[in-house]
């Protein structure tokens, strides 16, 4: 595998949130750095050294709702 791609979401109670897509790979972060550190060790806890993927891709996803 070369590549994985983590949804990232605002979380209601602060931080953002990370989900991969096709794999159950969850973390969450206070800041974007914090989760960035964290998508890391989840990818390196997932895979072995034969099946990391060499691209991670990181979506941010943004929830915007406005009044008329």
């Amino acid at each position: 595998m070369s590549e994985i791609i983590f949804i990232i979401e605002n979380s209601d109670e602060g931080g953002y949130i990370a989900k991969a897509l096709g794999y159950s790979i969850h973390t969450e972060g206070e800041t974007v750095e914090e989760l960035k550190e964290n998508i890391k060790d989840a990818i390196r806890c997932h895979f072995d050294e034969k099946t990391i993927p060499h691209i991670v891709r990181l979506h941010m996803v943004k929830d915007e709702v406005m009044a008329i």
